[in-house]
């Protein structure tokens, strides 16, 4: 299969908005390929690299070799050259990577060069996400969508389930099964605007837990002998030994865990994320971690809400106050996640807001009855969370790309600094969260309206148009000149009827990183 057959059809994707003609594309590409390729097809039009990181960024793309005019270059060509730039190391291995990117983008086209740009910068938006690309290899393998989706579940990995599912169809996919030391995809939670609309979701009594700002974990233990996987399923074990010492003292033969880590302060409130995550991160390369890694020597509390396995038992399908109950076997109070279980609105509202009081992220409300289903966000779990909001000011803005290609999406949000002379503007973060078509034609509109100047991303904008921007909390970050960031910043709506006077201060968001690190 040609690589310039794959972009065609990630040109295709991200230019429908229709979710059964994305599937139908991605089916095709599938079909398309042989069992050697799909695996790698299926992590390119997801966004993702077989070798998940092969130390290539945009400074090592600004200066491609002009394209060439013909297709030539194989799926397989370009994944054994991704292996072979991901390879190099030591003394020159900089120059050496450059050279070797120089060659594969010098043999491709110009649409295959567009192509390996956005996968290798992880620009790659176009709606293939797994649900989506679950689908689309059942129908190209003729085989039940839910058999895919438990395969991807047990195998950890969407492409190589699409590999067993287009060379083996549902007697290969039956092969996959739960093995402890083998991460599983974790279950996720769908959102609730309040904890009234969660359980008018579920009937009769609900289980509320904490959901803390952590880091998810999934903890396999056999014979005494720890691993942990992170949400992503990356190996930590090595960086915290002293999770891996706590595990190991639970009396089970073997079993597996899904939990978080926090790093608590004295009086028992969780610290700032960036605390927990740095020390997470340690020993880890500061360019391969998500957040400055300064080590920390705070150890990290463990926080187990869900077991999957158990001394030779498979959980997974059981519901969720069963496998409750078996964790609660196994697992000390001190280590279980609080839990209430009622069907009162006032009392699940009590726990909330003592959860959110304590500095807790919010709550997670679980039907008793759903079994553990990994990957997938339904009314099984519905987090709810207190919604921050700040009214900032457009910066700047940068063209979109896949199907947002032709309009400006990815907002600078700034906050007003009033110290200056004049006042003058700090950059807190991006966004192109919850944006609808509407908002993203007119925003294109109106922001050219008011440019400044620009150049090949990206418009300025004179600081005049206010948004309402929603997120979850704020974090230090050396990346921008204010030190602070906004976590999972979304659009609410534009505030026209609000001059740029009127926006928050850059105190005012300060603030809540210090309330944020006072109460964790």
């Amino acid at each position: 299969m040609l690589l310039a057959e794959v972009a065609e059809v990630s040109r295709s994707v991200a230019s429908t908005r229709a979710r059964l003609a994305k599937i139908e594309a991605l089916a095709g590409a599938l079909r398309s390929a042989s069992p050697e390729e799909a695996p790698v097809v299926v992590a390119w039009l997801s966004g993702e690299l077989s070798q998940r990181q092969i130390g290539v960024g945009w400074a090592s793309l600004r200066d491609a070799p002009p394209p060439t005019p013909k297709p030539t270059l194989s799926v397989s060509e370009v994944d054994a050259a991704f292996t072979r730039i991901g390879s190099v190391s030591g003394k020159g291995s900089a120059a050496a990577r450059r050279e070797l990117v120089g060659s594969l983008f010098g043999a491709a086209t110009a649409e295959e060069q567009y192509f390996l740009v956005r996968l290798l910068s992880g620009e790659l938006r176009q709606g293939a996400l797994d649900g989506v690309m679950t689908e689309a290899v059942a129908r190209a393998a003729s085989v039940p969508a839910a058999d895919v989706r438990r395969a991807v579940m047990l195998s950890g990995s969407l492409p190589a389930t699409a590999g067993a599912a287009l060379g083996g169809g549902s007697a290969a996919l039956a092969k996959f099964g739960l093995q402890v030391g083998r991460p599983v995809k974790p279950m996720l939670a769908s959102s609730s605007p309040s904890i009234a609309d969660a359980l008018a979701k579920i009937a009769g009594d609900a289980a509320v837990e904490w959901k803390l700002d952590g880091i998810r974990i999934q903890a396999h233990v056999a014979d005494g002998e720890v691993r942990l996987f992170t949400r992503t399923l990356d190996d930590i074990t090595a960086r915290l030994p002293e999770v891996v010492a706590a595990l190991g003292e639970l009396p089970v033969r073997e079993a597996v865990f899904d939990g978080e880590l926090v790093a608590l302060r004295p009086d028992g409130r969780p610290r700032a994320f960036q605390d927990t995550a740095a020390h997470a991160a340690r020993d880890v390369p500061a360019a391969q971690a998500s957040m400055p890694a300064t080590p920390t020597t705070v150890p990290l509390s463990v926080f187990l809400f869900d077991v999957l396995h158990l001394d030779g038992a498979d959980l997974l399908d059981l519901p969720d106050a069963e496998r409750h109950a078996a964790l609660a076997r196994v697992v000390p109070p001190s280590m279980l996640m609080p839990r209430l279980v009622t069907a009162s609105p006032d009392e699940a509202e009590a726990f909330f807001f003592d959860a959110v009081a304590r500095g807790h992220e919010g709550v997670v409300v679980k039907s008793p009855a759903t079994p553990y289903a990994a990957g997938r966000r339904g009314a099984g779990w519905i987090k709810v969370k207190p919604r921050h909001t700040l009214d900032l000011v457009v910066l700047a803005v940068e063209w979109g790309h896949g199907r947002r290609r032709g309009w400006l999406s990815n907002l600078h949000l700034g906050a007003r600094d009033p110290s200056t002379d004049p006042p003058g503007w700090v950059m807190l973060g991006k966004t192109f969260k919850g944006l609808t078509d509407e908002l993203l034609e007119w925003q294109t509109a109106r922001l050219q309206e008011i440019e400044d100047h620009r150049d090949d991303w990206t418009v300025y904008v004179r600081p005049s148009l206010v948004v309402e921007i929603a997120f979850d909390g704020v974090q230090r970050s050396p990346r921008y000149p204010g030190g602070v960031a906004l976590r999972f910043a979304r659009v609410i709506r534009y505030r026209e009827d609000k001059s740029a006077a009127e926006a928050d201060t850059i105190a005012t968001v300060r603030a809540l990183a210090t309330d944020t690190d006072s109460a964790g």
